[in-house]
């Protein structure tokens, strides 16, 4: 198994999107559906990617990739519990993947219900919405003091790329493995946020 960068995994991926958002497939991808058998026995994921489950979001598509390429995590709100930290360990460790991407993207439904949350407290009636919203709080409420309050797009924008740090951060940080992994220069996390207007990725955090 040939171990893939972190430095290759990414461009590989700003590679992928650049072709979804000029609308053309690369070749690889197409004919990876044909060679689903290989995938049986083993797999070697060039990249983990922590993605929302907007179902506007799909990891695959956006960055262009075909089967076995990309190990994907998806969580309302792209929030770092235990299991997401464990799924990242697992892939880290058993496969040797290099690149973990946290990607936020705009009108994030859940990073909003947090902002209407923090701005009309008792409007969110589920206990299990506000466990993903009480993970998204700390990231995003020290922004309504700021004059983004007086900014709703804006503020939205901003919160969702807190959000994104403060995962990529929890990641680097709470999990002795990966940071020995960090440490070792094995292993680099990243923020990214995906434009739903443009199909665009941008990397902005630890890159």
């Amino acid at each position: 198994m040939t171990t893939v960068s972190a430095l290759a995994a990414l461009a590989r991926l700003k590679e992928g999107n650049e072709r979804f958002v000029a609308g053309v497939q690369s070749l690889d991808t197409l004919i990876s559906h044909k060679r689903r058998g290989a995938h049986v026995e083993s797999q070697a994921p060039f990249a983990v990617i922590l993605g929302c489950s907007d179902s506007r979001v799909p990891v695959e598509i956006v960055f262009d990739q075909g089967l076995g390429e990309l190990f994907v995590i998806r969580v309302a709100g792209n929030i770092v519990a235990p299991s997401q930290i464990g799924s990242v360990e697992f892939a880290a460790e058993r496969f040797g993947t290099r690149l973990v991407v946290v990607l936020g993207h705009t009108h994030c439904g859940a990073v909003q219900a947090t902002l209407e949350e923090l701005q009309q407290p008792g409007m969110n009636p589920s206990r299990h919405l506000s466990s993903i919203v009480d993970r998204i709080r700390p990231s995003v409420e020290g922004l309504l003091t700021t004059e983004l309050r007086h900014d709703a797009e804006g503020l939205t924008r901003e919160a969702m790329r807190a959000n994104v740090r403060v995962s990529a951060n929890y990641l680097r940080h709470g999990s002795e493995i990966l940071e020995r992994l960090i440490n070792r220069e094995e292993l680099r996390i990243v923020g990214a946020s995906y434009a739903l207007e443009t199909g665009r990725v941008e990397f902005f955090d630890g890159v």
